[in-house]
């Protein structure tokens, strides 16, 4: 927001923590004397949650949480005081709960009455799995409180999502393809949004998402509260915020530790062709009961499954070329536990938000170090451990080179198991520095290219070039 003349931010946005205050002192017997209860110097408990609204607080306590994360209690303050934000943390940091409690907070203490085809509050997401798990969290934290909410994302019929916009919303969770498809049609208006949230903002711009963001900015109030997270920032990702955001309040969790340190990392070296039997061993003799395996392809995502069940695991395929119902009826038994092992493919890394999984498995290791934290970040959730153990084969070595430097840490290494492979222990071998120069090597290519040049035939039509020839005849 811009700076007054006195170099403050302006008040005039509607502040949930100002109002809360306000309704808590209104609440007040200012006629009672306050009686001395605790010694000021005694430290207390963290104080963030005591922000929120009773109802909040008892949606909390049913999902027993009591103790904010780090992203939460650098966020909720902030977020419920108006402020613009923009955060970087941890995949499973609790980065969801740290924009949707404060937003339910400002719905709640500012009822208005619902407009047909508008929302008060808009979140993006880069994924269906995102937007749904992004309700379902609203929908939690949100169970005492009077608030609507859907959500809008393809690979299904757009009817129920016309008639929930039909009566009007307090949250809309969106995919951007979708939801420029509805404005489109006039099915949804954003002229009367107050607060916009982009999730996943990094994971957004990797698919490509980048002109659809901007045309649904342009079509929002300018007058409005913008949260920004992204898992990481780039300058590609800096610019985007300095764009949608006015003098935000940054967050940045743990930057020097891109890892969840409660995660227990190895890494398993083996030859390609034995990694099914490695996975099955590493199954049965672990106590695995809720496992991700992530593959590079869709296709070996299915044969993967498909061996799974044949074997006797139970397990389901998740990837891009699944219909929408397919995937949300395999996350629905991978959560019940219907099914024990769920193959993945990257477009799942960040959009699988499932309590209680054990073990993440790279059954092959990502082209992107980045990857990699995103993937191993869906176990290890709201305080819990977990184990990510990596199959890397020889032509993977490269990867599991870069994925060790961006950690800034080995990965521990198992060479006791049946199907250890030593070529793919053995160690990369840096080449040594060329002796001569960039500019020589160039120069000898550009003398390589000319002498080729006149060694060509002519082409039909054409007088032969001039030259030296390498033909025997010339």
């Amino acid at each position: 927001m811009r700076l007054s003349e006195e170099g403050k931010r302006p008040q005039s946005r509607f502040s949930p923590r100002r109002a809360f205050r306000q309704e808590a002192q209104a609440n007040t017997d200012v006629s009672s004397t306050p009686t001395r209860t605790q010694d000021p110097v005694k430290v207390t408990t963290d104080t963030t949650f005591d922000l929120l609204l009773p109802p909040i607080k008892k949606a909390l306590s049913e999902r027993k949480y009591t103790i904010p994360t780090e992203v939460q209690r650098q966020c909720i303050p902030h977020i419920l005081d108006g402020h613009d934000m923009l955060g970087s943390a941890q995949t499973g940091t609790g980065k969801t709960a740290a924009f949707t409690l404060p937003l339910l907070q400002r719905v709640a203490l500012d009822r208005k009455p619902y407009r047909s085809k508008h929302a008060r509050v808009l979140i993006l997401a880069p994924t269906r799995e995102l937007a749904v798990q992004i309700r379902e969290s609203i929908q939690s934290y949100g169970a005492h409180l009077k608030v609507r909410e859907t959500v809008v994302y393809g690979g299904v019929s757009q009817r129920p999502q016309e008639q929930a916009m039909r009566q009007g919303v307090d949250f809309l969770v969106a995919t951007p393809g979708r939801l420029m498809d509805l404005v489109g049609q006039g099915i949804i208006r954003l002229d009367g949004i107050e607060a916009l949230v982009l999730d996943e903002a990094d994971r957004m711009l990797d698919m490509g998402f980048i002109h659809e963001i901007r045309r649904i900015i342009s079509l929002l109030p300018k007058e409005r509260q913008t949260l920004f997270f992204s898992a990481t920032l780039s300058s590609e990702i800096r610019s985007l915020a300095g764009d949608l955001t006015r003098n935000p309040m940054s967050v940045s969790i743990a930057p020097e530790d891109p890892t969840v340190d409660r995660i227990a990392q190895k890494v398993f070296f083996v030859d390609s062709k034995k990694k099914h039997s490695l996975l099955l061993s590493v199954l049965d003799k672990l106590e695995a009961r809720r496992v991700i395996v992530f593959t590079q392809m869709k296709h070996v995502a299915n044969k993967l499954a498909e061996k799974l069940n044949k074997s006797g695991v139970r397990a389901s395929a998740i990837h891009g070329n699944k219909s929408q119902s397919a995937r949300m009826k395999a996350l629905d038994s991978f959560r019940s536990g219907r099914i024990r092992v769920l193959v993945a493919t990257d477009v799942a890394a960040r959009g699988i938000d499932v309590d209680g999984i054990t073990h993440v498995v790279n059954y092959e290791l990502p082209k992107e170090p980045a990857t990699y934290v995103h993937r191993i970040g869906r176990t290890a959730r709201a305080g819990s451990e977990g184990k990510a153990l990596s199959f890397c084969s020889a032509d993977e070595r490269g990867q599991l080179k870069g994925i060790e430097r961006m950690i800034r840490k080995p990965i521990p290494a198992d060479h006791d198991h049946d199907f250890h492979c030593p070529l793919a222990a053995r160690p990369l071998v840096s080449r040594p520095a060329s002796s001569t120069s960039s500019a020589d090597n160039r120069s000898r290519s550009d003398a390589r290219r000319r002498r080729w040049s006149h060694a060509r035939p002519p082409r039909n039509g054409q007088a032969p070039r001039k030259g030296r020839s390498r033909s025997k005849a010339a």
